[in-house]
């Protein structure tokens, strides 16, 4: 396959820009058809989360098909193509890979090392699946990406110094209300990420948990799995005054919780006393977001966002852990690129043996007719003994193919082999049922890494724009 991501993320776009682009409701959805109907397109799957949109497309044109799902990024996102270009990033082949097993190990997370992101793209896979957009290829991609995602946690410390977003927003607000344990609570929402805060809140020791969701059986449900108690939804705006710590994320596509709303219930903290040492804390994981922008100028109010998360990036994992786990990526990618490289010979091979055997069964045929007289033993044995010297003419090159082509640049091999022996190329595409030829986008080195809002980025090397994450 040739894979080709055109996204952008929390590294090349300003937090304001991934909001107006955020995807929701049956969009995403839409998106992944509009991709996979694309006349460049053969499977795609599409990653979608808070702080990144990336498609990820077996194109058989790599120009073609970065204008294509660029076009359909814009379309689908609101977002004018101009502006959105400008935040654009693009990966082909080996740095696609590279790049989708770095986003798997938490490497390119807001918070590097958190484990969240790979049951986000566990999702990922599962809805190009459901929506039967992706086929072998992109099966493959990322159930390998899954695989080294684990390794990475497994075999170094990286989820344990690495944090999630919200243990990481929990620890941003303890530094100025205090500690978490004892405080009264409201989660709004009840998706992946809202289950997670509340989760994390109850490990925290809050000592009273409120649950909120315009779907009231779903946050009936998360409640019960965690002794915590429900408010509806319409009510929210009562109870702020009554609790200490708000995390909000329910996909909503405008602002659930208004700065007036909060205005007052910081008022009415102060005018009953009660509370009204400490602020009213925010923790909004929304992308769109959830909580009046605003809210960060009231007195009385605390509000830590995802864009205020990426400017307190402070809690990295140690450089040995960093560095182990690109090791691992690089180690996988290359383990990948091998895998797939040699993959793609492997129909050439068959054929050529399968073109042999075809000629000495004729071959001993036509014996057979010529000398009707030779005995079942000595027939039995020149039979052998042709098929034996065909094997040991053919094997030695074939494995020594399939070596080479496991080799960056080794794609070429297969082509040779199917010109010296003059190979019928029908025979060799139904092996796989799948078109020969040579890898697509030649025009472009495999491997190019692109930004495609500014001047072009050496392989491999960081986007320039964007906040760390």
């Amino acid at each position: 396959m040739s894979l080709l991501v055109v996204g952008l993320s929390h590294r090349t776009a300003p937090v304001g820009v991934l909001e107006r682009a955020a995807l929701t409701g049956d969009v995403p959805t839409r998106l992944l058809h509009a991709a996979a109907a694309s006349a460049t397109v053969g499977e795609a799957a599409l990653v979608n989360t808070c702080n990144r949109i990336e498609l990820y497309a077996d194109v058989d044109k790599f120009h073609a098909g970065v204008a294509e799902l660029s076009q359909l990024l814009a379309q689908h996102s609101g977002v004018d193509l101009e502006e959105l270009t400008a935040h654009l990033y693009v990966h082909y082949e080996d740095r696609a890979v590279h790049h989708l097993f770095s986003v798997a190990c938490g490497l390119d997370s807001m918070v590097v090392g958190e484990g969240q992101i790979l049951g986000q793209l566990r999702d990922a896979l599962a809805r190009a699946q459901d929506e039967h957009t992706a086929g072998r290829g992109l099966n493959e991609l990322f159930q390998q990406a899954l695989r080294v995602g684990k390794r990475a946690h497994s075999e170094t410390g990286i989820d344990k110094a690495g944090q999630s977003l919200v243990t990481f927003g929990l620890e941003q607000i303890a530094t100025v209300t205090g500690e978490i344990a004892g405080k009264r609570a409201l989660v709004v929402g009840a998706g992946s990420m809202s289950s997670l805060a509340a989760a994390t809140l109850v490990r925290s020791g809050v000592t009273d948990l409120l649950i909120a969701n315009r779907t009231p059986e779903r946050a009936e449900r998360l409640a019960a799995n965690l002794g915590a108690r429900t408010v509806d939804f319409a009510k929210v705006p009562e109870v702020l005054a009554d609790v200490d710590l708000v995390i909000s994320c329910t996909g909503a596509a405008g602002v659930v919780i208004p700065a007036g709303v909060v205005a007052d219930a910081v008022a009415a903290r102060g005018a009953t006393g009660e509370r009204a040492s400490t602020p009213l804390a925010f923790l909004d994981l929304a992308m769109p977001r959830d909580v009046d922008h605003a809210v960060h100028e009231l007195p009385g109010a605390l509000l830590v966002d995802l864009e205020s998360l990426s400017h307190a990036h402070a809690a990295t994992p140690g450089a040995g852990d960093v560095n182990a786990v690109t090791g691992i990526v690089a180690d996988e990618v290359a383990a990948f690129g091998a895998a797939q490289r040699a993959a793609r010979i492997a129909p050439t091979v068959v054929a050529l043996r399968a073109m042999a055997s075809d000629v000495v069964s004729s071959e001993l045929a036509r014996l057979a007719a010529r000398l009707p007289d030779l005995d079942d033993r000595s027939r039995a044995e020149v039979t052998q003994t042709v098929r034996r010297v065909v094997d040991k003419l053919l094997h030695a090159p074939t494995v020594r193919v399939k070596q080479l082509a496991a080799e960056p640049g080794g794609a070429g091999y297969a082509d040779a082999l199917r010109e010296l022996f003059d190979l019928d190329p029908a025979a060799v595409q139904a092996v796989t049922g799948t078109p020969i030829g040579t890898q697509a986008g030649a025009s472009v080195p495999a491997g190019a890494a692109l930004n495609i809002g500014g001047s072009a980025a050496q392989a491999g090397a960081a986007p320039s724009t964007g906040a760390a994450r």
